[in-house]
């Protein structure tokens, strides 16, 4: 999404095999159990596939159960109401909003602000065509105020 200048190539890459690797001991029974424990504890699917990651040594969930984390949650009723990244852009503009009250001067945040939004309507237009949102779901600075 990003439309600014491309800077670098400095991110994981994704490993090339689609089966299970040889040192992942885990049935896909018990991962789909570590998944839900841990979106219990109150992790978001990011940081379970972390968690997942560092401490279990499992490097993609989809290759051990075939599915990915939000199908997992979705099939138990976990999976959060609005995508992950789209909260998370929304509460970015919900902190920029605040600092722009203490300091309505501050025009770079106010930029800011814009690239925010643009993004969020971006994402909200792509999860609408897609199914993901409801058709009827906009994004409105004065109901935000519930993720804050």
């Amino acid at each position: 999404m990003n439309k600014r200048k491309k800077k670098g190539k400095s991110h994981s890459t994704r490993p090339a095999r689609r089966t299970t690797p040889p040192w992942v001991k885990y049935t896909p029974e018990e991962v789909e159990n570590l998944v839900i424990t841990l979106a219990r504890k109150g992790y978001p699917p990011s940081m379970i596939g972390i968690i997942l990651r560092d401490q279990y040594g499992i490097p993609l969930v989809k290759q051990v159960t075939g599915k990915k984390i939000c199908q997992i949650l979705k099939e138990h009723g976990l999976a959060p109401s609005i995508p992950e990244d789209l909260a998370n852009l929304i509460k970015r503009a919900i902190r920029i909003r605040k600092h722009l009250e203490e300091h309505p001067k501050d025009y770079h945040s106010r930029r800011g602000l814009q690239l925010v939004e643009a993004k969020i309507a971006r994402l909200v237009k792509y999860y609408k065509r897609e199914g993901v949102l409801p058709p009827h779901w906009e994004y409105k600075v004065e109901r935000i105020s519930i993720f804050g």
